[in-house]
């Protein structure tokens, strides 16, 4: 059988693998980058139909392209949609020239016996390299807990499975997830007219903008885009944040206020009754505490530099707490409340089942620095604070992965001289 190789071989060709590519690119490093569907595909197909990014066009994106280059409408601003973004990523893989092959499917990647790289078996045949670089991203196989049995007679999706309001049967709609995924959902469900509860549970809350400026500027100038730890016990906090309608600060007592059942996180079901922690109340007050906080290090920002950025007097404002606030429902009867759906906005699980190499802690999830692998040779792109806070958006993989080509790139000198040293050409 024909074996294929090359020096470096990207897995996943979505925000991660294009920066990757570009990187190894620039770097003169020979390599392939395989996606198994369409480049962004998560984009166009796992995603609600009115999906927009959650930073502005002027925040999020490469910096060798604007969103603007590929549709001319979207101002600094504004937030893209969905198929926009997706275009932007293959509008950028044109751009880069990136040698992507789409529809191939990686099954298994081994290290090679008695010999230096890696053997990939593909749905196209085997690719040998010498470097294998991960770039399929934190958002691989969703989640839905084990809470309420199939046999409960309504419908249940996570909500990748979630397109529009007019898919979903009649009834009620409980909505598990506090996430900026579960209550954007949440939102335009309440405003087609749907009676909408939303499981709450500990979220950080920013402000979607203050004193002019969008809160992606704030995190920026305050530096929190480069805090390179996780506090810990907050390694995997929600963030609830919306760029839907032009970009607004989610305010769940607002939505409360506005008729959104709001329950506390969802624990467990009986026959028919969904039970909530009676955790709602405290994590609205931590929410809003994190909201704050912001306002507050703004505030001392703008004193401190000598800013001219308008005050905003009501950004710390708070409607009156609506019956389910005061009165928290601790159980539900699904059928008495006229449910016919449950949309589990519960995240996802990494699957690198198919590496067959020592990356891995005992809990399956990848040993690294900065995407550098314990395993030699192997290397992940676009995890969640992979080197900090911004590691998971688009300008941060980018930088990313600056890095990871620069660390390619010195083992691939560290080869050359010892092929060199041995009288061998220097391997591909």
């Amino acid at each position: 059988m024909l074996v294929e190789k090359t020096d470096t071989l990207v897995i996943g060709a979505g925000q991660a693998g294009l920066a990757m590519s570009e990187h190894l690119s620039r770097s003169g490093v020979p390599h392939l980058v395989l996606e198994r569907h369409r480049i962004a595909e998560r984009w166009r197909s796992e995603r609600w139909d009115s999906l927009v990014a959650n930073g502005p066009a002027w925040h999020d994106r490469f910096p060798g392209m604007t969103f603007s280059d590929v549709e001319s409408s979207v101002g600094p601003d504004d937030f893209p949609g969905k198929e926009t973004v997706a275009d932007y990523f293959v509008a950028y893989a044109k751009k880069i020239e990136a040698p992507i092959r789409c529809g191939v499917e990686v099954l298994k990647l081994e290290r090679n016996a008695g010999r230096p790289g890696f053997r990939v078996e593909t749905s196209k045949g085997v690719i040998e390299a010498q470097r294998v670089v991960a770039a399929t991203g934190p958002f691989q196989t969703p989640v839905i807990p084990a809470v309420v049995p199939e046999r409960a007679g309504l419908l249940q999706m996570h909500s990748t499975g979630y397109r529009n309001p007019a898919q979903l049967p009649d009834g009620a709609v409980l909505v598990v997830g506090s996430g900026s995924s579960g209550t954007q959902i949440a939102e335009e469900l309440m405003q087609a007219g749907r009676r909408v509860y939303l499981s709450v549970g500990p979220h950080d809350r920013p402000p979607r903008g203050y004193r002019g400026r969008d809160f992606c500027w704030w995190l920026g100038v305050l530096g929190k885009w480069d805090a390179a730890t996780r506090e810990a016990g907050k390694e995997h906090v929600t963030i609830a944040v919306s760029g839907a309608h032009g970009g607004h600060t989610i305010d769940f007592r607002r939505l409360a206020a506005q008729g959104m059942i709001l329950v506390g996180r969802t624990e467990s079901s009986t026959d028919g009754v969904v039970r909530f922690a009676p955790d709602l109340v405290e994590n609205l007050r931590a929410g809003d505490e994190n909201h704050d906080a912001l306002l507050d290090e703004a505030d001392a920002y703008v004193t401190r530099n000598g800013l001219d950025l308008p005050e905003e007097p009501h950004a710390r404002a708070r409607v009156p707490d609506a019956d389910c606030i005061a009165r928290p429902i601790l159980s539900l009867d699904l059928a008495e409340a006229g449910i016919g759906t449950i949309i589990w906005a519960t995240g996802f699980v990494a699957d690198y089942g198919w590496m067959q190499v020592d990356a891995f802690d005992e809990g399956g999830k990848p040993r690294h620095q900065r995407g550098v692998s314990s395993e030699p040779g192997i290397y992940f792109l676009g995890l969640p604070w992979q080197s900090r806070r911004g590691s998971s958006f688009i300008w941060g993989v980018w930088h990313d992965a600056r890095y990871v080509a620069d660390q390619i790139v010195i083992q691939r000198q560290y080869m050359a001289y010892d092929a060199a040293a041995r009288g061998e050409l220097e391997p591909a």
